[in-house]
């Protein structure tokens, strides 16, 4: 039941529908398909939640039913009935596995009858337990993210109370020999802690035993792809949050969390993916979200919040187009990592109506204002509107403009191309300020205050990520940011917080960067960290309802791409930027990328008796990569394995296919 007191049911009746192709070894083919001559009969289990309610009596369980010989007769005709309206579609997204097994790295039970356990790591997970007692016994099952100090489960958000009360599993033993296993067919939820009530750790106490208690990580089965290590092992945690906390929202769309919404809010869609395909092959995945987008698109135009649309939002929470520009974003994305322009010509016309949707929520010439902004900032919503929505806005159109030139349209590109101008000029006209008394350059405010004017880092971000700034400007626009930095403090929401870490990078910042991460008070990755968190939280705070939220984990892209220094800078990393981290704290960093064409390795190592850097870089077969060198007058000593070895004094070179050393001496001042 959601806060406004309305339920969400996704139909009223039970429906099954099967197609089974049976192919025997003379060549024979039978096709037999469900119809009303199948026969059902209710379940063991009785309660089956996506929010991880299940119960399940494994007295009333049908032993022996997916097996020969079995007595139906006491089982009901199916009844027929009308499906659900849609279009039936074959699954095109990988399905939905169990991955690794965490066992408990501690056991105990505070009080009679309840026993706790500490998975050590907090993941989506599906509960598996074992149990041995008498039949009848009833065993409650409890998962969470957050405990009280005596180990049972804790739910920290009042509002949110039932996940600690009303929200568990209930197994009854059947009347069988040993022990008995159970684990949810139906639902998952994401968990450090399992409480287990109505048992004992041993025997003799009335209570029926526990033998073990495991989570089993459930997640999309996309290929995994790369891996990185820094010689900090503060970082080396973070990125281990950041990878649980993305692989537990990966399923057959992108969660906000696994545990209390899973909805498929579109906003991560976007923002995490040039992080998240460095970990996962997701380009069917994404595919079939656009797909899912495409459903869920209103007659108006108007590209909706989530997709599925889950449930019914209003206001910004339905309509801003900081989550619906995944329409326009998503194809762009799989161009970009993967080549692929398949959904291009399929989202092309429902992408110009939303843009025409769009169009009339103009203000000012050309200002979108009226979604959530930059959403997380001091959990609330409604800030730099005008600078995120109308980047947003203008880079939807450039995009538009992209798709059409790919589909040979060029007066459709040239139209975008002038609409796109048109914004990109009010944009400037209103939030660029040049005329400024108390600062010495030009900077972007927002119209948070209007007609005060602010300086902060996220509008000079956005501005300079979505290439809004006259080329006269960008320097001082620069200026502006790093001051609003300096002190090493994340001023960002969820939106911008993507932004700020690219540009901190590209002013060649890592200090920055590192300072915001290990702030001891919030915003702070490392708070989250040192308080013994292993995922990230919904929002700076401490106590969340929700810990493996990932839309704060866009530093995981500014690890790979500025860290292990790997970034695409062509279509499906036909060329690509290897930019090792020469001014950082990071004396050894190595990592692989396993893009479309093979697997790329780097491993920078700084230091030694010599304090020279010595680099390892692989290049797959059929790309080239510019190797960034320091650049400050040191020369490289850079030798191809088996072929040839030459002496480079320059910013960069390009390496063709093969495994490279490079020597670069310590500089000498």
């Amino acid at each position: 039941m959601y806060e406004d007191n309305t339920y969400v049911r996704y139909g009223n009746e039970l429906c099954f529908f099967a197609e089974l192709h049976l192919f025997y070894e003379d060549g024979a083919h039978d096709i037999i398909i469900s119809d009303p001559s199948w026969r059902v009969r209710n379940s063991a289990t009785s309660l089956a939640n996506i929010y991880a309610s299940e119960n399940h009596d494994r007295r009333i369980y049908p032993h022996g039913w997916d097996a020969p010989g079995f007595d139906d007769s006491d089982w009901q005709l199916a009844k027929p009935l009308t499906g659900p309206r849609g279009q039936l579609r074959y699954q095109s997204q990988p399905p939905v596995v169990l991955h690794e097994t965490f066992k408990p790295v501690r056991t105990h039970s505070p009080k009679l009858g309840t026993v706790c356990f500490d998975l050590g790591q907090n993941a989506s997970t599906m509960v598996k337990i074992e149990v041995e007692g008498d039949a009848g016994s009833e065993v409650v099952i409890r998962y969470g993210e957050t405990t009280y100090e005596d180990g049972r489960i804790l739910m920290p958000d009042p509002l949110f109370k039932e996940f600690e009360t009303g929200v568990y599993s209930k197994f009854i033993l059947g009347d069988v020999q040993g022990p008995q296993s159970w684990e949810p067919d139906f639902s998952f939820t994401c968990a450090r802690y399992i409480q287990v009530d109505g048992v004992s750790l041993e025997p003799g106490q009335g209570l029926p035993v526990i033998h073990s208690a495991v989570g089993q990580h459930v997640s999309t089965a996309s290929r995994r792809l790369g891996t990185m290590q820094t010689d900090k092992e503060d970082c080396n945690a973070l990125i281990k949050a950041c990878y649980w906390s993305y692989a537990s929202n990966l399923f057959s769309y992108h969660t906000d969390c696994p545990q209390i919404e899973k909805f498929g809010w579109l906003e991560v869609t976007h923002l995490l993916a040039p992080a998240t395909q460095y970990i996962r092959d997701v380009e069917a995945l994404y595919t079939k979200i656009l797909q899912d987008i495409l459903d869920t698109q209103e007659s108006s135009g108007l590209v909706p919040t989530m997709a599925p649309e889950i449930r019914y939002m209003c206001g910004p929470l339905h309509d801003t187009i900081t989550w619906g520009c995944a329409l326009c974003f998503l194809p762009d994305i799989l161009l970009r990592y993967y080549g692929s322009t398949q959904m291009i010509t399929r989202i092309y016309q429902p992408a110009i109506r939303y843009m025409e949707y769009m169009r009339t929520k103009e203000r000012k010439g050309g200002l979108i204002e009226h979604g959530l902004g930059d959403w997380g900032r001091d959990i609330a919503f409604g800030n730099h509107q005008a600078n995120i929505e109308t980047a947003i806005y203008y880079q939807c159109l450039r995009n538009l403009e992209t798709f059409a030139r790919i589909q040979s349209l060029e007066s459709d590109a040239q139209r975008f191309k002038e609409w796109a101008e048109r914004i990109y000029t009010v944009y400037n006209q209103h939030l660029l300020v040049t005329d400024s008394s108390d600062r010495p350059y030009a900077y972007y405010t927002s119209l948070d205050e209007y007609p005060a004017r602010d300086r902060t880092a996220v509008s000079q971000a956005i501005a300079l990520q979505f290439n809004l700034v006259p080329e006269e400007y960008r320097s001082d626009v620069m200026k502006a940011f790093l001051d609003d930095t300096s002190d090493g403090r994340i001023r960002s929401g969820e939106i911008g917080l993507r932004y700020l870490f690219n540009t901190l990078a590209d002013a060649n910042r890592p200090d920055v960067v590192l300072q915001m991460c290990r702030q001891e008070e919030h915003p702070s990755y490392m708070r989250f960290l040192r308080r013994g968190e292993t995922t990230l939280l919904e929002f700076w705070q401490d106590e969340c309802r929700s810990k493996s939220h990932d839309m704060l984990g866009t530093i995981y892209e500014w690890f790979y791409a500025y860290v292990l220094g790997v970034k695409p800078t062509g279509i499906a990393y036909k060329t690509f930027d290897i930019s090792p981290p020469y001014v950082s704290e990071f004396d050894e960093v190595k990592g692989t990328v396993d893009c479309p064409y093979g697997t790329i390795n780097v491993s920078f190592v700084r230091g030694g008796k010599d304090g020279d850097i010595h680099l390892q870089v692989t290049v797959p077969m059929s790309t080239v990569a510019t190797l960034r060198l320091p650049g400050d007058g040191r020369h490289a000593v850079i030798e191809r394995r088996g072929n040839w070895r030459r002496k480079v004094q320059s910013d960069r070179v390009d390496l063709k296919q093969g495994t490279y050393s490079i020597e670069i001496p310590k500089r000498v001042s």
